[in-house]
């Protein structure tokens, strides 16, 4: 039996929009959280949807709407950081896009399922280290926002509003670091456990991927040894996150859409 995917969608769309209004209204309260639920549910629901009549296949648009989902859900695991309050009104839309993304325009193409429980766990931690990587890069764009409003005399109520410098920027280098350490895991299951890695045309991926796990880890031993904070960390952790963007979705994107060649 298969899954509603469109009405799914559709009401993950809702609830993601009102769980980010009353979010945007700064409230934290039951009604928000019974939305954001709701909508993750239904989106996770959908999701499956989609890859049961892509016959268990991880396409594009499955791969970027299961980031999104992840991405909401860790969120919501965290929802008694105050500190992380205001990514509620960025990541709630992005993953509402994402529900959305996977009923109007599902991939049919993909790797297959993975049925080696080795090549399954190098794909989940994969997806697991781009959700906590989209969770700091929010925080970084969230701290250059906060970094600009403080420059402006004008927006001084905007800035009492918002949590303060150090607190964002303790959360910063936490979600850093935690998607390094899996980002780590990931590289290090990749490279024991995928074989034959230049057939499978995976080269590219896997050095962009080291590079963006080169540059987190300079950003955090630069923290750590000369106490790099403010403009400088959000650049290199954009840095850091674009190249992983474009080392896993920019790889997938080419080689699923224009040369016809699947992988995880």
């Amino acid at each position: 039996m298969s899954l509603p995917i469109l009405p799914l969608a559709l009401i993950a769309l809702v609830a993601y929009a009102h769980a980010s209004w009353r979010a945007a209204g700064a409230r934290q309260d039951r009604s928000g959280l019974i939305s954001l639920l709701l909508a993750l549910g239904c989106h996770g629901l959908a999701l499956v949807g989609s890859l049961q009549e892509a016959d268990g296949r991880l396409g594009l648009t499955q791969a970027l709407s299961l980031v999104t989902w992840q991405t909401a859900l860790l969120l919501a695991l965290l929802w008694r950081v105050n500190t992380l309050w205001p990514l509620r009104t960025a990541i709630y839309p992005l993953a509402a896009a994402g529900a959305l993304l996977v009923a109007v325009w599902p991939s049919r193409s993909g790797a297959e399922a993975p049925h080696d429980w080795k090549i399954a766990l190098h794909v989940a931690l994969s997806i697991f280290a781009a959700g906590l990587l989209t969770l700091a890069a929010a925080q970084a764009v969230a701290l250059s926002v906060l970094d600009r409003l403080l420059h402006k005399p004008e927006q001084l109520n905007r800035v009492l509003r918002m949590p303060p410098m150090q607190s964002a920027e303790d959360w910063l280098f936490q979600l850093i670091g935690a998607g390094f350490f899996v980002l780590s895991l990931a590289l290090l299951s990749g490279l024991i456990f995928v074989d034959n890695l230049f057939d499978q045309h995976l080269v590219h991926k896997t050095l962009l991927s080291i590079l963006a796990w080169a540059i987190f880890g300079a950003l955090l031993l630069g923290r750590r040894r000369w106490g790099w904070r403010g403009r400088r960390a959000v650049r290199w952790a954009l840095s850091g996150y674009g190249l992983f963007l474009l080392a896993y979705f920019g790889s997938k994107l080419v080689l699923e859409q224009f040369l016809g060649r699947h992988w995880s």
